[in-house]
């Protein structure tokens, strides 16, 4: 790499002047001004804690906080514990209530942080290779790049320098909302709530900044619907060659490895395969790459023994990680300051020294905190590594597992221990009469915690006899990923904007979220296949991404070879890893700001109340684990995006429901008219919790529902909600006449059928909002709606 004077980026400075000369690169001051002179800027630039506290306010009255404590205490300071059952208040005077808002916040800021660090961690990284002036250019479909930035911000960034700016934002706001959790602070569990959902617009706009930045410089695809399809799954990686495996979610230490084999030629003698986001974002960069999975494949991968060298990075990554690693005599590279794992530092030692005390044991890992360095110590490694290693490349014998099998108590703990509560010990009394069906139906199902292993009382080594067990899944598994593709294009938000607003696309289903399944990942499929069949469109991104591409049809075709990958009717999009969540956020935001040409720029209340009232999009988290999915949903909600939770969603032990019971809940204004009317439950929450697949497909469909549906739109929707409800549930909706405005929203040929319902509900036609919002019309400037 060039020298270069680079300046301390704490400092909080985002744009410079650029000097340059032959090997030398001089970045002086803060000097740069807005050249965004195309739209006026709008009233919340750059918003404090409080600046959207209004908006907030609004959605939490119609969305009331739920409350569903783990426990009844308060352990956070030394006063305590301090019982807050049965109306008692704490020490320093807090409630159960308040207390609760108060670990929606806590959440809420880690998960922000873990993804604003990813950021600029990466950001930094990506200036000093690339330069503070590399290009943003998304691609020539893109005009509207960086939609969130735009919006909350009211900037327009141009380089990778601009990008400084809105992660400094984002760390000085968390500084404010981490202090309101403090002792003798905040008191209301609705303010509470309000700075929870600002900390979640935080995370959004860290998540646009870190996927803007790895794709314009390290060549991801750029918003390209035919991105490559890569192989995907523990049976596509060739463990006959050296294999480096990179797992968690900061792609650089991965994409150094990838450059280090392209330099030196060795593509094709070094697997380089992943688990988790990181694996999504290598395979963006190198189509070669192998995917493994998501979190639910990271223990079978690492006990498999088939990675040579193990690269982690950031976030996901299991903590026991180094201690597998020991057994399997693989050595573990650890990259990121987050995770140290103990090991001694190498970063600036001779490269060829580290990889001699790594292959000959003197220690057992390092760390190495510039990438740049991990890609050429992991491929030497691996490459000295891989023929030593030959013996754990290889599952336990049958034979074994049978014997390991008879030698377990029958305790039962492993059942208990399972959260999925699947039948281990079953499994195991079976296996020892030589029966391993039931083991191999397990490992199909098994999220991968290693919690079995942990209570087994004679420490059987579960997760490597499920593997065996399911010899013929874990070989067989291979299947195409259509590997993320990046934002929405702008044509695409053209051709789809209409439709969607106007309700002809009944909506857009949006999968994200962890892989801690209640059942299995083919629950996801089955979803998403439902609602493709019927011309929605479908999102996804992260592990359920992943998962997506986990299961096979009849014509051994995974759902991303089946359906198209454009953002139009019956597509699905892989935006690629975790951090293009921010991507699904972006193209709502961009529907409102090019169909509808709202202004956009830090106009957000406005372009959130287009969204909560028009467009029909719903995300579904059908598993959810990391205090990172919580911060993405919880930014969502805060822009009117509804999401359903799996049943383990009640555990972040706070959800934003409705009460289509009270009428009141649900007046609305009709902006044309400045007319205060009766309105609908629609969407009716704004998070929930269901118990199953078919509760979730019939709850999608209802959510889908916006006030500004055409009566054409309206007949589409409620033709999906109906027929869905009597598929999965055995019945027409209980609530459909809640959502028939008049008697053109019905669809034809279900007319008879639906009167008599409406008739005995004692139903009557209401008037229909033209322009719906829950903004004060009289405190709405006209140029916040159309451009001057």
């Amino acid at each position: 790499m060039k020298n270069s004077i680079m300046k301390n980026y704490d400092k909080s400075t985002t744009s410079d002047l650029l000097i340059k000369g032959e090997g030398l690169e001089v970045y002086i001051g803060e000097i740069a001004e807005e050249t965004w002179k195309e739209e006026k800027i709008g009233p919340t630039p750059e918003p404090n804690v409080t600046a959207l506290r209004e908006w907030d306010f609004k959605l939490l009255k119609r969305y009331p906080p739920f409350y569903s404590p783990v426990c009844d205490l308060c352990c956070l300071c030394t006063t305590g514990k301090c019982d807050l059952s049965k109306g008692r208040k704490g020490a320093c005077g807090i409630d159960i209530k308040t207390q609760q808002a108060r670990v929606s916040l806590l959440t809420s800021c880690m998960g922000t942080s873990a993804h604003a660090g990813h950021a600029r961690h990466l950001l930094e990284h990506l200036i000093e290779k690339y330069g503070p002036t590399h290009p943003i250019d998304l691609g020539l479909n893109i005009e509207v790049e960086a939609p969130l930035i735009r919006l909350v911000l009211g900037i327009r960034p141009k380089k990778l320098i601009d990008l400084r700016k809105p992660v400094d934002y984002v760390e000085k706001q968390l500084i404010h909302l981490m202090s309101a959790t403090n002792i003798g602070q905040e008191k209301s569990h609705l303010d509470f709530e309000s700075k929870a959902l600002h900390a979640g617009m935080l995370d959004l706009i860290a998540l646009e900044v870190a996927d803007i930045a790895q794709i314009v410089s390290l060549k991801m695809p750029k918003a390209d619907p035919e991105a490559p399809l890569v192989d995907f799954g523990l049976g596509t990686v060739d463990t006959s060659k050296p294999v480096v495996l990179c797992i968690g979610h900061n792609v650089l230490p991965a994409a150094s490895v990838a450059e280090y084999l392209e330099k030196t030629g060795l593509n094709d003698r070094v697997e380089i395969c992943g688990v988790c986001c990181t694996a999504q974002d290598i395979a963006r960069i190198n189509p070669k790459a192998k995917v493994i999975g998501s979190l639910a494949r990271q223990l079978y991968a690492v006990k498999s023994g088939i990675a040579d060298v193990i690269i982690v990075d950031e976030q996901c990554v299991r903590t026991d990680t180094m201690e597998e690693a020991q057994k399997i005599k693989s050595v573990v590279i650890a990259t990121n300051d987050k995770i140290c794992m103990g090991l001694p530092n190498r970063t600036d030692d001779d490269p060829d020294k580290t990889v001699e005390e790594l292959v000959n044991g003197v220690i057992p890992g390092a760390l190495i905190l510039d990438p740049e360095v991990v890609g050429e110590v992991a491929v030497k490694a691996a490459l000295r590594l891989s023929d030593q290693r030959a013996q754990f490349k290889k599952l336990i014998k049958k034979e074994e597992l049978i014997e390991l099998a008879k030698k377990c108590t029958e305790c039962q703990m492993c059942n208990r221990a399972c959260p999925n509560n699947l039948p281990v010990y079953e499994g195991m009394r079976l296996a020892k009469e030589g029966y391993l069906e039931k083991l191999a139906e397990i490992y199909e199902l098994c999220i991968g915690c290693g919690r079995c292993e942990v209570e087994c009382k004679t420490k059987l080594p579960i997760i490597s006899m499920l593997s065996k067990a399911g010899e013929k899944s874990f070989k067989d598994e291979k299947y195409k990923l259509r590997c993320g593709r990046g934002p929405i294009q702008d044509v695409e938000i053209r051709n789809v904007g209409r439709p969607i607003v106007f309700g002809e696309i009944p909506g857009v289903i949006a999968f994200a979220g962890c892989p801690n399944y209640p059942k299995s990942g083919k629950e996801l499929v089955e979803i998403a296949e439902e609602f493709l069949k019927r011309r929605y469109i479908i999102v996804a991104t992260g592990c359920s991404a992943m998962s997506l591409a986990m299961h096979k049809d009849e014509e051994g075709k995974t759902i991303y070879e089946k359906y198209p990958g454009n953002f139009d009717a019956g597509g699905i999009v892989n935006l690629g890893s975790c951090v293009t969540n921010s991507h699904a956020a972006g193209a709502a935001v961009k529907i409102a700001s090019i169909f509808a040409r709202r202004p956009l720029r830090a106009n957000y209340e406005v372009i959130s109340d287009y969204i909560l009232n028009r467009i029909g999009a719903v995300g579904i988290v059908w598993g959810i684990m990391a205090q990172k999915a919580f911060a993405i949903t919880t930014g969502l909600n805060r822009l009117g995006i509804p999401i359903i939770f799996g049943p383990y969603g009640s555990r972040f032990r706070r959800l934003f429901l409705g009460r289509k019971d009270l009428p009141e809940n649900w007046e609305i204004y009709d902006y044309r008219t400045k007319e205060k009317m009766l309105g609908e439950p629609a969407p009716e929450h704004l998070s929930c919790v269901v118990e199953t697949k078919e509760e979730a497909i019939v709850m999608a469909a209802r959510l889908c529902i916006r006030p500004n549906d055409t009566a054409i739109g309206r007949k589409i929707k409620l033709s999906h909600y109906i027929d869905l409800s009597k598929k999965y549930l055995g019945e027409t909706p209980s609530d459909l006449d809640l959502y028939v405005r008049s008697e053109n929203d019905i669809p034809i040929t279900i007319k008879e059928e639906v009167l008599q319902f409406l008739s005995a509900k004692g139903w009557k036609p209401r008037k229909i909002p033209l322009d719906p919002t829950i903004l004060d019309p009289a405190k709405l400037h006209p140029s916040l709606l159309r451009p001057e």
